[in-house]
C-alpha cells in the first residue's frame, strides 16, 4: 500500500505511445524537443542527420569526450539515429518509403525548403493519407514573415516575451533563456500530435501541424493581448514585478539570497501583513488594503516588504512566510537545485550513464503519468547507430544496396 492508503499502480505493460512510429528530419532544437517527449512516453522514433557531417545539436552546448555535445545526448535520448541526405533525389525517394511506414514525420526546415527537396506536404499526404507531419519554423508556413529563417532568440523577441524582460530603465533582455521559444515550440508539437492521432482515430486521415517559433511565447502571455485591445494598455518591462499584482516580486535576505513571494490577492496580502506584525495594513480602510492601493505606491510596498525579508535568512525566511500560509519560494541557481532535497523526492534530476561518457545528469520525464510513465532508456547515441536497423530492417534493404548508397554520400 502506498503511503496514502491506495493500491500501488500496477506494473506498466503498455507505453502510451507503443505502436507509434515518429521519422524526425529536423535539426536544433525545436523539432527534435518534440520527438524526445515521443520517444519518452514509447514511440519509436528514427532521427535522421546528414552523412559525415551530422546534426548540428552534436557539436552545440558543452563538448564531451565522445565528440557530442551534452544538447546532443539529453535532446537525442531514446531515439535511434540514423543517416540520409534529403538533398539527394535517392535520398528523397528514401524518406518517402519511410513516410509509407511511419505515423509523424517533424520537421523544422525553412518553410519551403522540403518543397525544393520534392518533400512537402502535398507529396507526402500522397504517400500516406494517415501522416501526421509536425512542421516547426521561425514564423509558420503562412505570412509574410514565413520565408525568414528564425531562432529561439527571434521567437522571444517577436513573440514579445524579451520586450517585457529586464528594467524599464535599461534595455530588453533575454528572459532566462534564448532556447525557451524552442523548447515551448517543442511542446506545442508534441501535444499537437496527441491531438493529430486523437483525430486521426475518428476520420483515419492525417494533417499537419503548422507552429512558428514566436507563436507559443505570444499564448503564454497572459492578458497582454486582451488588455492592450480593451483599454489601450501596453505594459512595459517591470524587473522582478508583476502586472496587476502587488507585492509579488523577488526580495533579498539577510544571508545575500532572495526570495520569491507572490501575494495574487487581497487575502493573501493580508497574512504577509500579519507576519510582518502590520496586520492593520491590510484591515479595511488600511493603507493598502485593496490591490489598487498597493499598485499605486509598488515601490514603497517593496521596500516595505524587502525591509523585512532582510531580516532573516533565506531559510528563516520561508520559515515566516509558511507559518502564515504566503507562497514563496526561493530564487534558485542550478547548484542550489541539486541540493535541494524536494527535487531529491520528486526524482526531477535523472541520472544515466552513457557508454561513451559516463554518468550525466539532465531533467526527468514530464509529466508523470500514474500507470504508464515515460522513461529514458538511452542518451543520444553516436552517428549512424541506427542506419542498418532503418534501412534493413524497416526498409528491407541489402547489404548491397546499403553499400552503393554510402558510396554516393545517400546515407
Amino acid at each position: 500500500m502506498s503511503a496514502d492508503g491506495a493500491a500501488p499502480s500496477p506494473q506498466p505493460t503498455v507505453t502510451p505511445l507503443q505502436g507509434i512510429r515518429v521519422i524526425d528530419v529536423s535539426s536544433f532544437l525545436a523539432g527534435p524537443f518534440c520527438s524526445t517527449q515521443l520517444a519518452e512516453f514509447g514511440a519509436e522514433v528514427f532521427k535522421l542527420e546528414l552523412p559525415v557531417v551530422g546534426d548540428a545539436l552534436r557539436k552545440f552546448g558543452t563538448p564531451t569526450p565522445s565528440g557530442d555535445s551534452l544538447p546532443w545526448l539529453q535532446e537525442t535520448r531514446n531515439k535511434k539515429v540514423a543517416t540520409l541526405d534529403l538533398r539527394k533525389p535517392e535520398g528523397a525517394e528514401l524518406l518517402k518509403r519511410m513516410v509509407r511506414k511511419a505515423d509523424v514525420l517533424v520537421e523544422n526546415f525553412q518553410p519551403g525548403t522540403l518543397e525544393k527537396w520534392g518533400l512537402g506536404w502535398d507529396t507526402l499526404k500522397e504517400e500516406n493519407g494517415k501522416l501526421i507531419m509536425v512542421r516547426i519554423s521561425g514564423f509558420g508556413q503562412t505570412g509574410p514573415y514565413s520565408p525568414r529563417p528564425g531562432f529561439g532568440r527571434i521567437g522571444n523577441a517577436f513573440g514579445g516575451l524579451a520586450y517585457l524582460a529586464g528594467f524599464p530603465d535599461r534595455p530588453p533582455t533575454t528572459p532566462g533563456s534564448a532556447t525557451i521559444p524552442d523548447y515551448m515550440a517543442g511542446l506545442y508539437g508534441a501535444l499537437g500530435v496527441m491531438l493529430a492521432l486523437r483525430a486521426r482515430d475518428m476520420t483515419g486521415r492525417g494533417q499537419y501541424i503548422d507552429i512558428g517559433l514566436y507563436e507559443p511565447i505570444f499564448r503564454i502571455l497572459d492578458e497582454l493581448a486582451a488588455a492592450y485591445e480593451y483599454k489601450g494598455y501596453q505594459r512595459e518591462r517591470m524587473g522582478p514585478g508583476t502586472v496587476n499584482v502587488c507585492p509579488h516580486s523577488h526580495y533579498p535576505t539577510r544571508d545575500g539570497k532572495w526570495i520569491a513571494i507572490a501575494c495574487t490577492s487581497d487575502k493573501i496580502y493580508a497574512r504577509l501583513a500579519e507576519a510582518q506584525g502590520q496586520p492593520e495594513l491590510a484591515a479595511p480602510g488600511g493603507r493598502w488594503e485593496k490591490i489598487f492601493d498597493r499598485d499605486r505606491e509598488r515601490d514603497e510596498v517593496d521596500a516595505w516588504v524587502a525591509k523585512w525579508t532582510m531580516q532573516f535568512t533565506l531559510e528563516d525566511c520561508i520559515k515566516e512566510c509558511d507559518k502564515f500560509q504566503v507562497p514563496c519560494g526561493p530564487v534558485y541557481a542550478i547548484s542550489d537545485i541539486f541540493k535541494d532535497p524536494h527535487y531529491a523526492a520528486r526524482e526531477n534530476i535523472l541520472r544515466m550513464k552513457d557508454p561513451r561518457v559516463g554518468e550525466i545528469a539532465m531533467p526527468n520525464v514530464v509529466p508523470r503519468l500514474s500507470d504508464t510513465p515515460g522513461k529514458v532508456e538511452w542518451l543520444g547515441p553516436p552517428m549512424g547507430a541506427h542506419t542498418e536497423e532503418l534501412y534493413k530492417g524497416l526498409l528491407g534493404m541489402s547489404d548491397a544496396e546499403l553499400g552503393r548508397l554510402k558510396d554516393k554520400g545517400v546515407i
